[in-house]
């Protein structure tokens, strides 16, 4: 396409007629329809690129040299040595006669499970998780878009399946990004969230409606969709993904139904505890103990469904990228967030006190807001004016943007599953750098959270 090269600005001198020429039809209420066909026929054949021809999203193979340097702290020597001295143990597959070994992840973690067994107690073949401590739930949230939040969200989960951790996916977003990444299939509403939310609703009616019989009152019926919830666990609603230790809970667009359906259910209960339907189901049905590490994806807006992840959540990350325009935004959202919970504390703790309860107080363990997609030759300056002000609560780790990030998005793809090999070797260390560093800075939060709850316990135990 040729270029003007008049020196004037393309917007001058703008032809009328042609404008309207190249405008093309009005856009009608059914244009969108076919607009979302399109997408939809575009999407399905940019995720069959990345599946099997069985019709599933398939893990790559991880080789000898990326065990041994990211996932088992081991020697490669001893590694192969192990392996020869065990034949029991997985093998791996070479592509060539005598070439490297590749190994799938679920014979990595059995890999794992075994130096951990058999080898130094120095070293930290098993990720850190004490005893009788239920899992810890992490929100990714911030209420403007474009700010990694997904993203970060599913590093954070592959980085620590590849470490070794049990994790579970709740997509919360109903515009289902999250669920994409790790190929879900969600077909309504009733595979989201939302049966769990109507759940804990329909339970707190069940326990008014004996209140009204005990007074003699009549009660008040359950409608089907509250009648059906009732019979929803949470197991039937976790899905298995293409990583053997990364389970999820979808989502899809009619979850953006609950935003209007819990304001209902609360003007017709105002003493539910909206905000403990995610925590209480999942403690009742065991979640908190078959996972180590559970993400929870947000919308980029603070509605009920952020709400309900908030306050689920044991720690709080908040992308952000280091500009003006969303630093001032992430202190509007902190602002938000201070306003919200601290109006649900002071309309509880009022009844609290006149009742003579334990008042309520919301806590995390940590809050910690993360620069994503850092440019340190351009953004340097504002990100060091950015910690001077919020101080510990923004992670000292800048996450870069890397070509590797770059093209691992246009393939609908995390870093971890992109194929080393594809890219020039130096290109995938410096990108999966960024993202192990940022693991890193999570995952002391994480232990040091877990930490001083197992010495808290230990305490009043004594």
């Amino acid at each position: 396409m040729a270029v003007e090269t008049s020196g004037k600005p393309p917007y001058f001198n703008i032809d009328p007629d042609k404008a309207q020429s190249a405008l093309g039809a009005a856009t009608t209420t059914a244009s969108f329809e076919a607009i979302a066909r399109a997408c939809k026929a575009g999407r399905s054949d940019l995720e069959s690129r990345g599946l099997e021809a069985t019709g599933g999203r398939s893990l790559r193979r991880f080789s000898t040299w990326e065990i041994t340097r990211y996932l088992i702290p081991v020697a490669t020597g001893h590694f192969r040595r192990v392996l020869k001295n065990n034949p029991e143990l997985p093998q791996g597959l070479s592509e060539t006669e005598g070439g490297a070994k590749w190994f799938t992840l679920d014979e990595v973690l059995r890999l794992r499970a075994h130096f951990g067994q058999e080898g130094s107690k120095a070293k930290e073949y098993l990720p850190y998780r004490p005893a009788g401590q239920p899992a810890k739930m992490v929100a990714v949230a911030n209420f403007k878009g474009g700010v990694g939040k997904t993203s970060t969200a599913a590093h954070l989960a592959m980085s620590a399946a590849l470490d070794g951790y049990r994790v579970l996916v709740v997509d919360l977003d109903s515009q289902g990004s999250m669920t994409s990444i790790f190929g879900g299939k969600v077909e309504d509403e009733w595979q989201t969230v939302f049966p769990l939310l109507a759940r804990h609703y329909a339970g707190h009616q069940r326990i008014e409606n004996q209140r009204r019989l005990d007074r003699g009152d009549p009660p008040v019926p359950l409608d089907d969709t509250l009648s059906d919830a009732l019979e929803v666990h949470s197991n039937s609603l976790i899905q298995e993904t293409h990583w053997p230790n990364i389970d999820l809970i979808g989502a899809q667009l009619n979850l953006y139904w609950a935003e209007f359906q819990i304001p209902v259910w609360r003007m017709s209960g105002r003493g539910w505890k909206l905000w403990d339907a995610l925590t209480d189901t999942f403690e009742a049905d065991g979640v908190l103990d078959r996972y180590d590490v559970i993400f929870i994806d947000t919308p980029p807006a603070l509605g009920y469904l952020t709400i309900n992840g908030l306050a689920a959540a044991d720690i709080l990350l908040v992308p952000l990228g280091a500009s003006f325009l969303e630093f001032d935004s992430t202190g509007r959202f902190f602002d938000m967030l201070h306003a919200t919970f601290g109006s649900i504390e002071e309309a509880e703790n009022m009844a609290a006190r006149a009742l003579g309860r334990a008042e309520l107080n919301f806590e995390w363990d940590a809050v910690r807001a993360v620069v994503t997609r850092f440019d340190g030759a351009q953004q340097a300056e504002l990100a060091a004016l950015m910690q001077a002000y919020l101080g510990n609560t923004l992670s000292p780790h800048r996450q870069d943007f890397t070509a590797l990030i770059g093209q691992a998005n246009e393939q609908v793809q995390g870093i971890y599953e992109a194929d080393y090999r594809d890219f020039n070797r130096e290109t995938y260390v410096r990108g999966r750098e960024t993202f192990d560093a940022t693991y890193a800075a999570f995952k002391q939060l994480l232990i040091g959270a877990w930490r001083r709850d197992e010495l808290a316990a230990r305490r009043a135990a004594e």
